[in-house]
């Protein structure tokens, strides 16, 4: 089983990068984008966890080192 885990910043986090991105494509030529949020994806492989604990044990390393749940969401999908 995989997990995929999407974390970026919460509304109102100030993103730099974000920023910098969306600068340097409006000088580009791109216009249209008015701002960008980076974020990250994380693909985790898992196997041997017990049936019915996978969404627990995903949400427990999101909010033990995956994320900074004080200015990072998460959310995360399982995929067989």
């Amino acid at each position: 089983m995989k997990a995929i885990v999407h974390v970026g910043l919460k509304p109102g986090v100030l993103d730099p990068q974000g920023k910098a991105v969306a600068d340097t494509l409006g000088r580009m030529g791109y216009d249209e984008v008015k701002g960008a949020r980076i974020g990250k994806v994380i693909e985790l492989d898992l196997e041997g966890v017990e049936a019915g604990q996978e969404e627990a044990r995903i949400k427990e390393m999101c909010e033990k080192l995956l994320a900074n749940t004080v200015i990072e969401s998460y959310r995360y999908e399982l995929v067989e």
